[in-house]
């Protein structure tokens, strides 16, 4: 869409560009962006922009990343709160979750436009720990976009950074606490067998 309106002269964005200016930030971010002096058309370019991705991309294919529902078992067998954390706008996020078929799964769902600071600010993950009513200490992050790891990181969370979409080397710059490739990858599943003895010998202990 962005050769359509003559942006960067007609010439398409590369990857670099989007990683670094686009991917994961608030809808209202980009608009600032691609029309500094009118932000009004740039807030409706990025409306359509949405609904092109509604009605062409998401309704054709969204796969699920690989081993999410393994991950989705663990986190219900342990009863453990959840919520799904987004700068994405509610329509958007409402579709994904729905048909990804987590529509039960999440006890809430925090918005970058609910809160006063979308991501990579912290709020939208602080208005989580405080909705859900429980302790940064006692939670874990899973993100994709530099600024979603910046978010959790600000907040005071463990992040698990996802290389399904960014390079490692961009979001080794946000600090994640572990980069895994996918929901399978063997990290992940260390880190939560460690996490599961820990639980286990904390109860033991009370």
């Amino acid at each position: 869409m962005l050769p359509q309106i003559g942006f960067n002269n007609g010439v398409p964005i590369d990857e670099e560009y989007f990683i670094k200016n686009i991917a994961g930030k608030h809808n209202s971010d980009i608009a600032v962006l691609l029309y500094p002096d009118d932000i009004p058309r740039g807030i409706k370019f990025m409306e359509d922009k949405e609904a092109m991705f509604r009605s062409r991309l998401a309704l054709e294919n969204l796969p699920p990343i690989k081993g999410l529902y393994k991950l989705t078992k663990w986190i219900d067998d342990r009863g453990l709160k959840r919520a799904a954390v987004t700068n994405a706008p509610k329509p958007n996020a409402e579709l994904m979750i729905s048909k990804l078929g987590l529509k039960d799964f999440f006890d809430v769902v925090i918005l970058g436009s609910d809160c006063e600071r979308a991501k990579p600010y912290p709020d939208p993950y602080l208005k989580a720990l405080e909705v859900l009513k429980v302790s940064k200490d006692h939670t874990f992050v899973c993100e994709d976009s530099v600024s979603g790891i910046k978010a959790g990181v600000a907040a005071g969370m463990p992040v698990v950074g996802l290389t399904t979409r960014n390079p490692e080397s961009v979001l080794m710059e946000a600090n994640p606490t572990i980069l895994i490739k996918d929901y399978e990858d063997p990290k992940l599943w260390e880190a939560l067998e460690e996490l599961d003895k820990r639980i286990g010998s904390s109860k033991t202990s009370a």
